[in-house]
């Protein structure tokens, strides 16, 4: 395999979902870039140095922020939790917890019969569960 974000064959996968690997691939080298500069800038001295890193974490935000919004868009469930978390005050943790709760109640309240947003029965939530980080 030529592209280690692949987990199966990627010819056999749907191309919706070989593009949603490489959007999240994308949003970790985004992510990864991001925190290399905010690296750099903390040793950086000379100040047009600095102006040039800082404009260039400024692009690598921007692209991790579209990167993000994508795979929310493409995933209902995802930005439910989201939309619980971000731009909040208060506990990121608590908010987490309340955010995914609200979540396994509306799956909860839907009909046992139908599908995730996906269409496979799950909301994808069960890879969050248990996790810390």
């Amino acid at each position: 395999m030529g592209f280690d974000q692949y987990h199966e064959p990627p010819e056999e996968l749907p191309e919706e979902t070989r593009t949603f690997a490489r959007l999240c691939a994308s949003l970790t080298e985004e992510a990864e870039a991001i925190g290399w500069y905010e690296q750099r800038i903390a040793l950086e001295s000379d100040p047009q140095a600095l102006a040039v890193m800082r404009n260039a974490v400024g692009e690598e935000f921007k692209h991790f922020s579209m990167d993000l919004e994508f795979l929310l868009r493409r995933t209902p469930a995802w930005r439910e939790i989201a939309q619980g978390i971000l731009f909040q005050g208060g506990d990121i943790v608590q908010q987490g917890e309340a955010a995914e709760e609200a979540a396994d109640d509306d799956a909860a309240s839907v009909d046992p019969g139908s599908s995730g947003a996906d269409g496979s029965g799950s909301l994808g939530l069960g890879s969050l569960k248990g996790a810390s980080r």
